[in-house]
């Protein structure tokens, strides 16, 4: 297995202390806030190892209560609030030291037939045509601030393959529309638990970042004050994070220093397979 792929799937699977208590390790990123997409995962993969295994994660509410530090660890404390005939929820608070970190609700439900329908996926250009937003990194790396610019262009275990693709560092002003073809770089195990925590801390990532897309405003600006205060998905149908999968976004509002993000998820063969929503902090502040 992938080196980094390995890494990401010993990341969001955690050391069980008890029936409803986990540990997970931090990822260091190069910013001293732990990514919020590695807690989503990992607050996931506590709640869903409380509940029985043919139970599959529908839908998941999380907010961001205070930064996390990327030097600590993180403890897990998920609590059952019920256990019905074809649902569980449960309520998962993330802590480190300082206090909490994320309070996120999941719902899991038992396979079930019934209605179907769905939007139908945008017609876009395929991840072939495209290339990786690493590759951009390492074309622009010499505008990347020095100390994070070797971590900037390592080796991920995701990869990320925008339409609209442009130097990051220089945007113009645009749509605030974005799409994103996303896919592990290695194989995964048939485990959907995993495909499905590795895609939660997936689409937290450049999602936030459709909001600034109006103002040309790159998220490497020095006067830009920006972090994730909530986060949902809603997991629709089975998929595989192996596989290219379109992640389509917009943000329909931005005000009072906070912007919403919107989010489409489908395979290669049209499905949609998951839904997201994001309102995070967007502040301009004088240095």
């Amino acid at each position: 297995m992938h080196s980094v792929i390995h890494n990401l799937i010993d990341l969001l699977t955690l050391n069980r202390l008890s029936d409803t208590k986990f540990v997970g390790k931090s990822q260091d990123l190069g910013f001293p806030k732990v990514f919020g997409g590695q807690v989503v995962g990992q607050a996931l993969s506590a709640a869903a190892q409380t509940v029985p295994d043919e139970r599959m994660p529908h839908s998941l509410h999380s907010y961001f209560i205070r930064p996390g530090d990327a030097t600590q660890t993180i403890d897990y404390d998920v609590e059952v609030i019920r256990d019905g005939g074809s649902f569980s929820v449960r309520r998962v608070i993330a802590s480190q030291k300082d206090g909490p970190i994320l309070l996120m609700t999941a719902s899991f439900q038992k396979f079930e037939d019934g209605l179907s329908h769905q939007e139908a996926m945008p017609n876009v250009p395929g991840p072939e045509n495209f290339k990786s937003e690493l590759s951009l990194f390492q074309k622009h790396a010499q505008e990347i601030p020095a100390k994070i610019r070797s971590l900037l262009t390592a080796e991920r275990p995701i990869e990320y393959r925008i339409v609209e693709n442009q130097n990051p560092f220089r945007p113009r002003p645009g749509l605030p529309t974005r799409h994103m073809w996303i896919k592990s770089v290695a194989p995964l195990p048939d485990n959907e638990l995993v495909h499905q925590s590795m895609l939660a801390y997936t689409t937290d990532y450049g999602f936030l970042e459709t909001a600034l897309q109006p103002h040309g405003i790159s998220i490497g600006n020095p006067n830009l004050n920006i972090a994730s205060l909530d986060h949902s998905i809603w997991f629709h149908r089975p998929f595989r994070l192996d596989e290219w999968l379109l992640y389509v976004a917009d943000s329909p509002s931005a005000s009072g220093a906070r912007g919403f993000v919107r989010g489409k998820i489908f395979d290669r063969s049209g499905q949609l397979v998951a839904s997201t929503a994001q309102e995070g902090l967007i502040r301009m502040v004088a240095r």
